[in-house]
């Protein structure tokens, strides 16, 4: 009996052993979790900062007021990103888990913020690399500068009273913008294509990469991912064009002391470009997960059909 005793002891320290090992191992996984998605997320907070505060660290002149206003907008939107991505399911920022989306976007829109600040400042600090990259972009604009082009409806958005170099800076900014845009978005199509995104060696949450899609709102999910990616395709093509239109419709046209000021113009522009490019690649996304839920749907379902035990109806005719 001691002998049984003293096995049954040994056996349950191995088993509370055996239950504290993995515990632990359970514990230890979580935190090196929490802890990456903790370090990713501060990594991704701090690119958005660094890109809001990219115009006032290279534009000369820039006030005191100004940087303090510019850093408390750059806190904020990095606040905002870390706890987007910090968070198990996000509540804003779409297909989060849907790499390259974002990256795409994010170097699209640093891109486009990045060269208009270099050839803003050549106006007032000339360099040798922003003489470059504005004498890159006026070629540009004026090669994107022909009738009912968007970098055309840009520049008509500016009064009647504006001088030549007002107007050639706005067409040099629009056009730089509206070709990193184009580039950009073929580079996500090519992407798209060639990497089969979205990733098939990964689970592909739907659901979280899509967060401000209501997928019980009524109808089929598949047939509204496809209106809403028409929607987007549409909105996306349109608004380089409409927008122009509206200003100088409504208004007289936009004061150009107003629009060609440094961070004005820059900002403005970058939001003209990178919106409709944004929205087309939102577009183009969700087509593509409607496509792949299409696909599973239907492998699903010529399983099942495969699986399931012949009708009587088809046996009797079988028989006969």
């Amino acid at each position: 009996m001691g002998k049984i005793a003293s096995l049954r002891t040994s056996m349950k320290e191995l088993a509370s052993d055996s239950l504290r090992a993995r515990l632990l191992a359970s514990l230890d996984h979580a935190s090196r979790t929490w802890l990456n998605r903790a370090f990713t997320s501060a990594v991704r907070a701090f690119l958005v900062m660094t890109l809001v505060v990219l115009p006032s660290v290279i534009l000369p002149g820039i006030g005191t007021d100004t940087k303090q206003i510019v850093a408390l907008v750059a806190v904020f939107a990095g606040a905002l990103v870390f706890f987007e991505y910090n968070a198990i399911y996000p509540s804003l920022v779409e297909f989060r888990d849907g790499a390259p989306y974002n990256r795409i976007r994010y170097l699209m829109l640093f891109a486009i913020v990045l060269l208009l600040s270099l050839i803003v400042a050549d106006r007032e600090e000339a360099t040798t690399v922003s003489r470059l990259f504005r004498a890159l972009g006026e070629v540009v604009g004026r090669a994107l500068d022909f009738p009912y082009s968007p970098v055309r409806l840009a520049t008509l958005m500016l009064a009647e009273d504006s001088t030549a170099l007002q107007v050639l800076d706005v067409r040099t900014a629009a056009g730089t913008a509206y070709m990193v845009s184009l580039l950009s978005l073929a580079i996500f199509v090519i992407v798209l294509k060639l990497a089969g995104w979205p990733s098939t060696k990964s689970a592909f949450n739907v659901w979280v990469n899509l967060p401000t899609f209501e997928p019980t709102a009524g109808g089929d999910v598949v047939d509204r991912l496809e209106r809403d990616s028409r929607v987007n395709l549409a909105v996306g093509f349109l608004l380089p064009f409409v927008v122009p239109a509206l200003i100088v419709g409504l208004t007289s046209g936009l004061p150009a002391g107003t629009l060609t000021s440094p961070q004005t113009l820059i900002w403005t522009m970058a939001a003209w470009a990178y919106l409709p490019a944004s929205l087309l690649m939102r577009g183009v996304a969700m087509a593509r997960i409607a496509d792949m839920i299409r696909t599973k749907r239907d492998r699903k379902l010529a399983e099942e059909a495969a699986l399931a035990p012949p009708r009587p109806d088809e046996d009797e005719d079988d028989d006969l």
